[in-house]
């Protein structure tokens, strides 16, 4: 019986006289979500409202699970819809709705009607109270319930009539690409695919990168992150993966440096090589997976030193989580299993015993000293041999 969804929108309807900018930006990403789901759809906008026409051989199911991962939903609603003609057709159109969605119910109900086309025969008091009375008369199973109804009815009267009683939840947040770009660090742990998830959720296109290590890492844990990529990408769109084969400068690292700060100045290289493939992209920041003392490189002192090397701002979307938290989002978006896979990445092999937890700014840079007869050269050679691919 549907063959329209009413898409309900939350932070765009207070942007006031820009509020046309992030509506038509959603519309872009509803139609770039749907386009590879079975069917023809239209999205149309009218007067603050968005809806999406299916025609054609199309799929319920698969058409709302991928408006499930539009950021900017917060609620798709199945909408029944008629032409806007009298209010004898409107009580007939309600009725067989009600018959064909809840038959045999025995549910509380409420009718909401909206009347945004003041034209119509009826008022919105009147449309209430009139359907109410048919449905009771129609369907005597069911009773009203004004306050806390097991059946909410909304009926909006605009140059079509739509009829509706479920809202699907969205995803909330902002329309992709309404605020900016950045450059996430993705590894194969639970915290960074979250990290781009929560950035993208405010509007933040992303593009990413992954420090490979072979023969240390291997393709499987490669294969890992492209996945946990393919996952994220389902909210954010395609993601530009920048690989990064980082054994050499961690080699370099671990026979020049004292063991304790292998893992600061690793982090500290591994962000000069995400903020040159984020600027060579315009981006606008790097994005991280960090939580405050979750481990030895994520203590706030360990935090200044990273930031130390980055002319761009970080963003720590976690920063704040607990664990837990990271965990429950990782599950909701499908990254955790996936996440979890035994196969390690660099950031886990080369790891010292006993890593230093208050690392000293002056201190790691007269260490990173030791490898200036080498560094330069093995930074050019990473940044030229990075493999870049578009995962979907």
């Amino acid at each position: 019986m549907y063959d329209s969804f009413l898409i309900k929108y939350g932070e765009i309807g207070i942007k006031g006289n820009n509020r046309h900018v992030f509506e038509d930006a959603l519309v872009k990403r509803i139609r770039e979500a749907l386009a590879s789901v079975d069917g023809d759809y239209t999205i149309t906008k009218e007067r603050g409202r968005i809806y999406v026409n299916a025609a054609g051989d199309w799929h319920f199911d698969e058409a709302v699970e991928a408006l499930r991962h539009v950021f900017g939903i917060v609620g798709i609603c199945p909408v029944m819809v008629m032409p806007a003609g009298t209010f004898d057709a409107l009580r007939a159109g309600v009725l067989d709705f009600i018959g064909r969605v809840y038959p045999d119910s025995t549910a509380s109900f409420k009718i909401k009607a909206r009347r945004i086309n003041k034209a119509f025969e009826k008022k919105s008091m009147e449309i209430d109270a009139e359907l109410g009375d048919a449905i009771l008369r129609t369907y005597p199973k069911m009773h009203v319930d004004v306050h806390e109804p097991d059946i909410l009815v909304d009926i909006e009267i605009r140059e079509n009539i739509y009829i509706y009683s479920e809202t699907i939840p969205g995803p909330g947040g902002m329309p992709v690409g309404t605020g900016g770009s950045a450059m996430l660090l993705l590894s194969g742990g639970i915290d960074s695919p979250v990290a781009g998830y929560m950035i993208a959720k405010r509007g933040v296109t992303i593009d990413a990168v992954y420090f490979h290590a072979p023969p240390y890492t291997s393709e499987r844990a490669k294969q890992k992150v492209i996945d946990l990529a393919r996952e994220v990408a389902r909210f954010t769109g395609p993601i530009r993966l920048h690989i990064v084969n980082f054994t050499d400068i961690q080699l370099a690292i671990y026979d020049n440096c004292p063991h304790e700060e292998l893992t600061i100045i690793m982090r500290r290289y591994m962000m000069r090589i995400a903020e040159h493939f984020a600027l060579e992209k315009n981006c606008l920041g790097l994005v991280t997976g960090e939580s405050i003392g979750q481990v030895a490189s994520q203590t706030m002192q360990s935090l200044v030193t990273t930031n130390a090397v980055c002319t761009l701002p970080v963003y720590r979307p976690l920063i704040g989580f607990d664990k837990n938290d990271i965990v429950a989002i990782a599950k909701e978006i499908g990254t955790y299993e996936t996440s979890i896979l035994p196969f390690e990445d660099c950031c886990t092999i080369f790891v010292a015993k006993h890593p230093v937890t208050k690392p000293m700014l002056k201190t790691i840079e007269h260490s990173e000293m030791h490898l200036k007869d080498v560094i330069d050269d093995l930074m050019k050679t990473a940044l030229e041999t990075t493999e870049v691919i578009t995962v979907r």
